[in-house]
């Protein structure tokens, strides 16, 4: 690790309210306080209660509690987008920037020398008065941003862009392969949303455009021209932060866990995830339960108990197989780790990443869906089986392709590179 001949930052960050914005910002300020950095990080009490125990730094990384004020349309004391429907993302970001205040004089009294955000697009104008810089810093994958909110794509302020507008990337977007196909196109859709006060493409190009660089939690190996082509648009230095993973937990396994594992050989288990924002229709969830018993596989499914359903248990499809419903919340970066991969995207970002892994580098699988994104049992189990049989052809190729990327992207240095270099575009804007 290089040592810088300079003083040590003070960076503060005041990331958008949702889970999965605020994680990507507390693993980045562990990455800087590791080099003797100081973090700042303001955000509601709810989430610091649930994730401040991140903070690996506690000596050098500072929590600062924003209160979010109660607006019209805003469930009684929801903080984040995990307490509200995903429908209701409007009233809070009203109430995000009704803190406005309270953050200027947050910052106003820490007096650092950059500024971290991503959805607050009013942040620049306090730094104006204040004296810091700004580095507009983006958790999703470069690609979104790319085939989503760019000056080349023109958004009309009177209507609904249409699914054929929508599927189009922008003029001199990048990749002819990473892009939304027929009704994906929809999941476009929230970009000329209301969120807040204004719609979301302009709020973004705001936030985009009044910074001093843009950065993103990506690596050039991956999404290199990507990341080219939103500098060429913004006319920003992009400066890159590399993934930003946690360390792999230590010590051993929970016994429960431990003991059920146990019970397969390895490498047999399936694990499926779908994240705390995206909530399946009881019917929908019933067809993946399915799906993965037509595999013979054991399983595992991480998901919130479906819309229609008291629990999970009574979601569960009657008759099948023997099932043990567990709950538990596990941490997987899939490139990363040595599992075949098989990707199920709802969402833009999920799609747009799908087909990176899965059409460009040929590490992963896609399942076949149908309308509106959903699949059947059938497609599912076909696609699992696909990269689980020892003698598949495609199992085999992904494996291959996977474990090359993976020994890339694991290589000793390649991480804490990605961070030195990104401290040292963060000096040079001072």
């Amino acid at each position: 690790m290089p040592e810088f001949d300079k003083s040590k930052l003070h960076i503060a960050m005041f990331p958008w309210v949702a889970i999965g914005h605020i994680t990507p910002f507390i693993h980045l300020a562990n990455e800087l306080a590791k080099r003797g950095h100081s973090i700042s990080i303001l955000i509601p009490n709810k989430p610091l209660l649930q994730l401040g125990h991140h903070s690996l730094y506690p000596d050098l990384i500072k929590f600062h509690v924003v209160t979010i004020p109660q607006v019209e349309g805003l469930p009684p004391g929801a903080e984040t987008a995990s307490d509200i429907d995903i429908t209701l993302k409007s009233p809070l970001a009203i109430a995000f920037d009704a803190t406005a205040d309270q953050v200027e004089t947050i910052l106003s009294g820490l007096k650092p020398d950059i500024v971290f955000y991503d959805f607050a697009d009013w942040i620049p104008k306090i730094a104006a008065r204040i004296g810091f810089k700004t580095v507009c810093y983006n958790v999703i994958c470069a690609a979104c941003m790319a085939i989503g909110i760019v000056p080349a794509r023109h958004i009309p302020k009177d209507r609904r862009l249409t699914e054929e507008e929508l599927g189009q990337p922008p003029k001199g977007y990048p990749s002819s392969t990473v892009v939304l196909r027929g009704q994906e196109a929809l999941t476009l859709s929230f970009i000329a949303m209301d969120y807040g006060a204004t719609k979301f493409d302009v709020r973004i190009t705001a936030a985009m455009q009044g910074c001093d660089a843009i950065g993103i939690r990506t690596c050039r190996e991956l999404e290199g021209p990507m990341c080219d082509y939103l500098s060429e648009q913004y006319n920003k230095p992009v400066f890159l932060s590399g993934p930003v993973l946690p360390e792999n937990p230590k010590g051993p396994l929970e016994e429960k866990w431990d003991k059920w594992l146990s019970k397969f050989k390895p490498k047999s288990v399936v694990y499926c995830a779908f994240g705390s924002q995206l909530i399946l229709q009881k019917k929908q969830f019933q067809e993946m339960v399915l799906g993965f018993e037509m595999t013979g596989l054991p399983f595992f499914v991480a998901v919130m108990k479906p819309h229609g359903a008291d629990s999970i248990e009574e979601a569960l499809p009657e008759g099948g197989l023997l099932r043990e419903p567990l709950r538990v919340r596990i941490h997987v970066e899939s490139l990363l780790s040595d599992k075949q991969i098989v990707l199920v995207p709802r969402l833009a970002d999920q799609i747009l990443n799908t087909r990176l892994l899965a059409e460009e580098l040929k590490v992963a699988v896609e399942v076949e869906r149908g309308e509106m994104g959903w699949f059947s049992k059938e497609d599912l189990s076909k696609a699992i089986k696909s990269v689980m049989d020892e003698e598949s052809e495609v199992g085999k190729l992904v494996e291959e392709n996977h474990g090359k990327w993976r020994e890339s992207l694991m290589s000793p240095g390649f991480m804490d590179d990605y961070v030195d270099n990104f401290i040292q575009q963060l000096y040079q804007l001072l």
